[in-house]
């Protein structure tokens, strides 16, 4: 069988290489799953977290060598490297605080004559397949619910991060998580549809682009498998009169670049109203400028190489084109020379651009940020909702009730007012149209990973 190679996008050298498993030996995978998940739901609740809470503290411990790691597999800088980990033990502890309370059974009457009330249970087994942009986050978001509530999981990683999974293996493992209980598996494409088409699993949860999912819809028709889908992501930013312009600045064009532009909820597009437009612009020229290109495993780097030469040269056409159709560059290539014209690509800022370009429209996942500008609120509105995707949208004003007016017209899964690019685990991480469906966090991501059962209890 062909192997899986890992090209660290740091050197362009194989950086890791795992043969996938053949279909006798995945189906076997999901065998050992399926017969171990009715003894773990039988655990006592706080023992399942405490488990939990032990894996993520097993990985917390491994956070240097993670560092390194994420460095050389998808090329986020070393000294951003550990930052993944504060999430991961924030989103991990306020799930286990609210495990008791969201799977408790909702009494609806306990009397003499009856008890009549709402459970949820576990569904079974759970596959991941998680992306390589936050591998340990994104992996966390599902893997931490679904384990707290009964489930059993089968982790498939990104090829691009398939350390990732191992390192989470070990973690859970060390931790005593039972190995049938918590799996990572290698798998191509062709097993992995295999297996959904043959109803392996009772839940999918699939972060990544939208034809992998409409991949992962049709492998799961007719099969009545729930999914989850966090998809593609255009999101924009809204810098309107009253703003705080040094932090829309400051937040806006991070939420652009960091990670070398390659989040699910990074600003893509940024409409600025017509009074603060130039100033905008011109201190966001000064931030990039000040960013650093370079190896990741350099200190001093601060945008590192895409993760894979195939997404910089989409980013480089969404740009050429955009020039083409008379777009303004404002930032010099030559001041990131190393700008090698594969993985490593230097950020760009665009002005005079419209919706009639591919980079204001389509999802780029890396450094460039389009800027318009626009008279009022009912313009912005109306561009930012001239998407497909519908993830996060920030918003930057000084009045909580303008934001939530404007926010209840956008069509997004998420309002931000004066941040951007966050994940918060009391609120659900939900999108909608092209982004997809379904929820994680919040106790809506219990749900998720659980069914109800109603008890129609009779005395006679």
């Amino acid at each position: 069988m062909k192997t899986i190679q890992l090209i660290s996008p740091a050197d362009g050298q194989v950086y890791a290489e795992r043969t996938p498993l053949a279909l006798d030996a995945a189906k076997a995978a999901v065998a050992r799953a399926r017969a171990a998940q009715k003894a773990w739901a039988a655990r006592p609740l706080d023992e399942r977290i405490a488990l939990v809470k032990a894996g993520v503290a097993k990985l917390t411990a491994m956070k240097e060598t993670i560092a390194t790691e994420l460095a050389a597999q998808m090329g986020r800088p070393i000294r951003y490297g550990q930052g993944e980990m504060g999430g991961v033990n924030a989103r991990t502890d306020y799930m286990a605080s609210i495990a008791a309370t969201t799977l408790a059974p909702t009494m609806v009457e306990d009397s003499d004559s009856f008890r009549r009330y709402l459970a949820r249970e576990a569904l079974g087994v759970v596959f991941i397949v998680a992306p390589w942009n936050y591998p340990y986050l994104t992996t966390i978001n599902t893997l931490v619910p679904a384990l707290i509530a009964g489930n059993t999981v089968i982790l498939k990683h990104a090829s691009q991060t398939l350390l990732v999974g191992e390192r989470l293996a070990q973690a859970f493992h060390a931790a005593g998580v039972p190995e049938d209980v918590f799996q990572n598996v290698v798998l191509d494409h062709a097993t992995t549809e295999t297996l959904i088409k043959a109803r392996s699993f009772d839940f999918i949860n699939f972060t990544g682009s939208v034809a992998g999912g409409q991949a992962m819809e049709r492998a799961a028709a007719g099969t009545f498998t729930p999914l989850g889908l966090e998809l593609g992501g255009k999101d924009p930013g809204y810098v309107r009169a009253d703003a705080n312009l040094d932090a829309a600045v400051d937040t806006l064009m991070d939420g652009a670049m960091f990670n070398s532009g390659q989040c699910c909820c990074g600003i893509e597009r940024i409409y600025v109203h017509e009074q603060l437009y130039d100033a905008f612009v011109e201190k966001a020229v000064a931030w990039v400028n000040a960013l650093t290109l370079g190896n990741p495993h350099d200190p001093a780097t601060t945008l590192g190489p895409m993760a894979h030469v195939r997404f910089a040269k989409v980013v480089r056409d969404q740009v050429a084109e955009a020039i083409a159709a008379g777009a303004k560059p404002l930032i010099d290539p030559a001041h990131f020379p190393a700008d090698d014209g594969g993985a490593y690509l230097a950020p760009q800022i665009l002005v005079n651009v419209d919706h009639s370009m591919r980079v204001m429209t389509e999802e780029s996942f890396g450094p460039v940020v389009g800027i318009m500008k626009v008279k009022d609120d009912a313009e912005a509105i109306a561009l930012m909702n001239d998407s497909q995707y519908g993830l996060t949208a920030s918003i930057w004003t000084e009045d909580y009730d303008t934001a939530a007016e404007i926010g209840a017209q956008i069509e997004t899964g998420t309002v931000f007012m004066n941040r951007a690019d966050y994940l918060d685990p009391a609120l659900c991480w939900t999108g909608c149209k092209d982004t997809g469906r379904g929820t994680s966090l919040s106790y809506l991501g219990f749900h998720a990973v659980t069914r109800p059962k109603s008890y129609h209890l009779k005395k006679v």
